[in-house]
């Protein structure tokens, strides 16, 4: 029985991984500071006997190095995720959660110990042209720094991968609407209507799990992937945020969107990114953007309060 940390495992992607890790009969357990109220999401694994819950902050050396001694394998979610949260907490407290906590934890952990770390795309900043692994980092917002800062941290390490993510969308336990597609979707929906910024801008796509499968798949495959970043995602949904709002408004018929240039991306996410690394390897998504706009159609009916479904 594998013997897994999850690192911020009550947020979007972690409450989609854990029953599928807990159906493998992993032994999991999750640090988290629940710092957006959520510990509510994580009441259908509480009675799980392999389960476990540590409330705790990942800046903590001490507890860090408690909780992660046992472990086999640490997947580290835990972090202040996007420009705006980054921005709203301002970059020393992002630089002490994103890098700082991510080297402490790194410095805990013995070599046998397999460390695997979501990253993202903000890490390549302003890009011309296709973007693959050794595409030179540029980050340009306080997300992108700290992030990349910990990515470096997390790979100066042998027995270690990190994943560079495509943006998520679709359903979590712990939702999030302030992601582009959720965010298009849930307005489409709830208002008629959007305004979109840079809408000839490139992005690509990942649904939330086949995020959550991609750590699977490299625990399975962990002496193939070790020492190794990928980009996570598919070349198929390599789309302009103009035509993301078409598939939406296919779903949602009355919706209308406007495009205009009012603001701009910090990142400057901008590319098409190769994920022919990972796919040679066997890794293929299995959720189109369709079909998360749909599920979305479905869930969106059952939020209330939509302020509490985000990062800031």
């Amino acid at each position: 029985m594998k013997r897994i940390l999850i690192t911020g495992g009550a947020g979007y992607i972690g409450t989609t991984l854990i029953p599928m890790l807990l159906e493998r009969d992993c032994e999991i357990t999750v640090l988290d500071n629940l710092m957006f109220d959520n510990g509510d999401k994580l009441l259908p694994f509480i009675v799980k006997e392999n389960f476990t819950f540590i409330k705790g902050d990942i800046r903590d050396a001490n507890l860090l190095e408690e909780v992660t001694k046992d472990k086999d394998i640490i997947i580290h979610l835990a972090a202040y995720v996007g420009f705006p949260l980054c921005r709203l907490k301002g970059e020393k407290e992002s630089h002490d959660v994103n890098t700082k906590a991510t080297q402490g934890l790194v410095d805990c952990l013995s070599d046998e110990q397999y460390l695997l770390f979501g990253s993202t795309g903000s890490n390549y900043g302003e890009v011309v042209g296709l973007c693959t692994e050794e595409t030179p980092l540029n980050p340009l917002s306080i997300y992108g720094r700290t992030k990349t800062e910990a990515e470096r941290a997390v790979m100066s390490r042998v027995n270690s991968t990190a994943f560079r993510f495509a943006t998520a969308f679709g359903s979590s336990p712990r939702m999030r609407l302030d992601l582009l597609v959720n965010d298009l979707t849930h307005k489409a929906m709830t208002e008629g209507y959007a305004v979109i910024y840079e809408s000839h801008f490139l992005r690509t796509f990942i649904h939330v799990r086949d995020i959550a499968r991609s750590f699977i798949f490299a625990i399975d495959n962990q002496e193939k992937m070790a020492s190794n970043v990928y980009n996570v995602g598919s070349n198929t949904m390599n789309y302009t945020k103009k035509r993301v709002c078409e598939i939406i408004k296919e779903k949602v018929s009355d919706a209308y969107f406007h495009y205009a240039d009012i603001k701009e991306d910090v990142d400057k996410r901008n590319y098409q990114v190769c994920y022919k690394k990972i796919n040679s390897l066997g890794y293929e998504v299995t959720n189109t953007l369709e079909e998360g706009v749909e599920e979305l159609k479905l869930s969106i009916p059952l939020i209330k309060e939509a302020t509490k479904y985000g990062n800031v």
